[in-house]
């Protein structure tokens, strides 16, 4: 690795292939959830969730990495790679607040700022290795999305704003 010492690059904790392989399965997990906000919203769709869940797991990769890289004092470490956790959670839920809306009794975006927090929560699990929970929580995300709006549109009579003009629900025709 002297070599590559050379050009910047540094010896990892975890080997490469397997931050990688979290990153890229982050992005597929955020794939998932983006891709239903995608095709039934015009608001964050599969780009912004597969970012927020790549993002989530790079900040706690390098988090994780940067913990390896301290030194043990006599009191053990002296950092805490836990409040970094707690920055990337509070990073991710001001974005999500930022796509919600209020306008007069109809809220906007709340779905989508969940959406967005649960990406992130989800490129979190995977950057720590919990596949497959990160894989079943993705996966429950999209059913309960695709369930609950048939269930809307269905049995409590809501309609995609194209076809009865409510504008307040924020989904494509």
């Amino acid at each position: 690795m002297d070599v590559g010492n050379s050009f910047g690059l540094v010896d990892t904790y975890l080997p490469q292939h397997i931050i990688a392989l979290r990153l890229l399965m982050a992005a597929i997990f955020g794939a998932m959830i983006g891709f239903e906000r995608e095709i039934n919203t015009a608001e964050a769709g599969l780009r912004t969730h597969i970012l927020v869940a790549v993002a989530a797991a790079l900040f706690t990769i390098l988090t994780f990495e940067i913990f390896h890289t301290i030194e043990f004092g006599p009191n053990g470490p002296q950092a805490d790679p836990i409040r970094a956790v707690e920055a990337v959670t509070a990073g991710i839920a001001f974005l999500g607040a930022g796509a919600i809306f209020r306008s007069g009794r109809n809220v906007q975006g709340l779905t989508t700022g969940a959406g967005m927090w649960l990406a992130g929560a989800v490129g979190l699990a995977t950057a720590l290795g919990f596949y497959i929970i990160a894989g079943l929580v993705a996966l429950f995300a999209v059913l309960v999305l695709a369930a609950l709006r048939a269930f809307s549109h269905r049995v409590l009579g809501h309609k995609s704003a194209g076809a009865s003009g409510d504008e307040g629900r924020g989904e494509k025709p």
